[in-house]
């Protein structure tokens, strides 16, 4: 594992978080297309659920559709990884933003007609996840180019912490569109940040036609360390490559596999039983769910700017699934919280724990990935961690029905903190540095 750089005792936390703009003409371009269709994206993921409970009530329905999301993004991803590490990424990600932008258009236009039906919306829904299981190893694979060595750290921290920063504004605008306005303003919206993303990233292409930073990656070597032609290569080729890669690194490959299962507890809970927390269980208005994701938002913030104080972190595998156990513990006693002031409060204290663990291991990837391969394993990354979610989703909203939502709160609460707990009896997770 590459050591990371030692602690200068004249670190200025400040002029850290700056340097991303100061050292690199990418960043902010690559920073910006991401922040601004990360706005239209959080407005819908408010209203999208909002909106399902609104037609059917169905916790079963709501597990369904984000199944339908989330089924065509984890078929898409094997393949992704062979596209984005032998193809333009910036051209990837151009062509997923356009697509997206009709997608959402289409979406708006049938909202605001009447005509925008559960089948209707789950077909739409499912091109959508499709898109995103090619756009999100791309975007992944830029930031590890972009997000150099010498501001790693603080390119990292600023990305999260400004993601977290439109979550204070995009649910609690997605709750006050849905209840004063309409569904399909929303999903208007967010077909236009797609539309000003686009523009990003053509400037983003122009400044690394400059030569500054590789667009492309070279051709991928195989274990021999040959340089595999473009030709020969296939994509499941690519996809034994990108598994040689995680197995070299116990860290790697055991936080994929623990996560897949975390994340259809942890996931499971804030996409398909928050919602109903708020809206069935309670009564409480929508924009209280909105302000709720706002308020993650800020305890992620917080964990951002701890994080990005200093350079170096030590004892990071104790970090990272300290800030996932703490999490969970949120989540578990999220039902309990009698009040909306409480059940915000502990959601901001779920959005801190993540943070930190989303950082750590953003890092770490970045630090130990080579940059070849990087299209690759950020794929199975992700189908890592969102191959069971369909499954999960499923699971969750028929578990809801049958025995109620409180007790499946419960239930997957525990179930994940207990799985982060055996992790961390494993000396290379809990001694990851």
């Amino acid at each position: 594992m590459p050591t990371p750089p030692t602690k200068s005792a004249s670190y200025n936390p400040l002029q850290g978080f700056a340097a991303p703009f100061t050292r690199s003409r990418a960043f902010p371009f690559l920073w910006l297309a991401h922040l601004i269709s990360f706005l239209g994206s959080s407005v819908t993921m408010v209203i999208l659920p909002v909106l399902v409970y609104s037609l059917t009530g169905s916790t079963t329905i709501m597990g369904f559709v984000m199944a339908v999301y989330m089924l065509p993004n984890i078929i898409m991803l094997p393949i992704a990884g062979h596209i984005v590490d032998r193809h333009d990424r910036v051209r990837i990600m151009m062509l997923a933003d356009i697509l997206r932008f009709v997608i959402m258009l289409s979406t708006a236009a049938l909202s605001l007609s009447g005509l925008l039906s559960i089948p209707v919306l789950m077909v739409l829904i499912g091109f959508y996840g499709m898109l995103d299981g090619l756009f999100q190893p791309a975007y992944a694979a830029m930031r590890a180019t972009v997000f150099t060595a010498d501001i790693r750290v603080a390119a990292n921290s600023l990305t999260q912490m400004s993601t977290q920063t439109v979550r204070l504004i995009g649910p609690a605008l997605g709750g006050l569109l849905v209840t004063h306005l309409s569904a399909g303003i929303g999903f208007g919206l967010d077909a236009l940040t797609y539309l000003l993303s686009l523009v990003c990233l053509v400037y983003l292409r122009r400044v690394l036609a400059l030569k500054l930073l590789p667009q492309q990656p070279a051709a991928p070597a195989d274990s021999t360390g040959i340089v595999v032609p473009e030709a020969e290569a296939d994509w499941r080729a690519d996809f034994k490559e990108g598994i040689a890669v995680l197995r070299s690194h116990p860290w790697l490959w055991i936080t994929i596999l623990a996560f897949s299962f975390v994340n259809i507890c942890y996931g499971g809970i804030t996409v398909i039983l928050v919602p109903w927390l708020f809206k069935v269980h309670h009564g409480w208005p929508p924009y209280l769910y909105g302000l709720a994701v706002t308020f993650s938002g800020v305890g992620a913030i917080l964990g951002g700017l701890l994080f990005g104080m200093r350079p170096v972190w030590k004892h990071r595998g104790l970090m990272a699934y300290g800030g996932a156990l703490l999490s969970g513990l949120a989540l578990l006693l999220l039902p309990f919280a009698q009040t909306a002031s409480g059940a915000i409060a502990l959601f901001a204290v779920e959005g801190f724990g993540l943070m930190i663990f989303g950082l750590i291991w953003e890092i770490s990837l970045q630090e130990l990935v080579p940059q070849e391969a990087f299209g690759r394993v950020a794929s199975l990354d992700m189908l890592g961690s969102f191959a069971l979610l369909p499954l999960g989703y499923v699971l969750v909203g028929w578990l809801a029905d049958l025995i109620g939502g409180v007790a499946t709160i419960a239930i997957f609460a525990g179930i994940g903190m207990a799985c982060i707990t055996f992790v961390l009896s494993i000396p290379a997770i809990r001694r990851f540095q």
